[in-house]
């Protein structure tokens, strides 16, 4: 069984009340379940990880590093500039699928330029939560393929 790290950014903690007309009404909560559920149908073990705080967005990208397989992210704002988020991601040699709720690319323009993307093996948005679980999808035959 492997083990998938799973990141939410900032404001991921208001899912289901903060803007639901974008985000969706899904909670942060039932995300996760979803995600765990997904990864035992899998044979994945899933661990999930929120912080508003880039240092500990990085602390807990570095702590994947020989303990993980792959790190599933939604980096939330910090998408469009966190360079040192980036960097952790280039550092720790995982595979990482980022995921967007909502398609950043038919929101505000500073919204479509990814900082994160040129170092992730994907990218899925648009698609609510199903982005996570697509996302997982992913990633786990990525990490199967690599095996």
């Amino acid at each position: 069984m492997g083990r998938i790290l799973v990141i939410h950014g900032p404001n991921l903690n208001l899912l289901g009340t903060r803007e639901p007309e974008v985000y969706g009404s899904t909670t942060l909560a039932e995300i996760d379940a979803m995600l765990h559920e997904l990864g035992q149908e899998l044979g994945i073990e899933v661990e999930s990880f929120q912080s508003n705080h880039e240092g500990a967005i990085i602390d807990a990208i570095h702590g994947a590093r020989g303990r993980c397989d792959g790190i599933l992210i939604n980096p939330g704002a910090f998408t469009h500039y966190a360079l040192a988020i980036r960097d952790a991601i280039s550092a720790v040699g995982l595979p990482v699928v980022e995921v967007h709720l909502s398609n950043i690319h038919s929101r505000e323009p500073f919204r479509h330029r990814s900082v994160i993307a040129p170092v992730a093996v994907g990218t899925i948005a648009g698609f609510g939560s199903d982005s996570y679980l697509l996302g997982l999808r992913a990633l786990a035959n990525r990490i199967r393929s690599q095996r």
